[in-house]
C-alpha cells in the first residue's frame, strides 16, 4: 500500500486518520494541505474516485469570499487548486482510490 493523507493541522479527522493508520502499523506520506495542497495529477485521480462535490468543503469562509458558487466549473477547478483550503480534510490516498474524510471501513478494505 501506497496511503497519502492530505490533511490539515486544524482538521480533527485528519488526526484521526494518522491515529488509524498509526495504531495499525501502516506507513502513510502526510502531506499538509494548507502549505502544499495537491498536483494536479493528484487533483485529476483524487477527482476521478470520489468526485468534485465531496472534495469541496463548501462551509469555509474562503468558499464563499471567491464567490465558488456562482463561478464555472472551469474556474471552480482553477481557484480550488490555487486556493488548498477549499478542500475538505482529510483526503486519504491509496494509488488510484482515494477517500474525503474519516473513512475506516473503506480503509479496511484496501489492506
Amino acid at each position: 500500500m501506497n496511503i497519502q493523507i492530505f490533511g490539515s493541522s486544524k482538521s480533527f479527522d485528519s488526526k484521526k486518520a494518522e491515529r488509524w493508520f498509526k495504531e495499525r502499523r501502516i506507513k502513510y506520506q502526510y502531506i499538509d494541505l494548507k502549505s502544499k495542497g495537491l498536483s494536479p495529477g493528484e487533483y485529476r485521480s483524487v477527482k476521478a474516485a470520489v468526485g468534485y462535490d465531496a472534495l469541496v468543503n463548501k462551509n469555509c469562509r474562503a468558499y464563499e469570499e471567491l464567490y465558488m458558487a456562482y463561478i464555472t466549473p472551469q474556474a471552480a477547478e482553477e481557484k480550488l487548486l490555487a486556493y488548498p483550503e477549499l478542500f475538505n480534510a482529510p483526503i486519504v490516498r491509496n494509488g488510484k482510490q482515494a477517500t474525503v474524510g474519516y473513512c475506516p471501513d473503506v480503509w479496511e478494505q484496501w489492506e
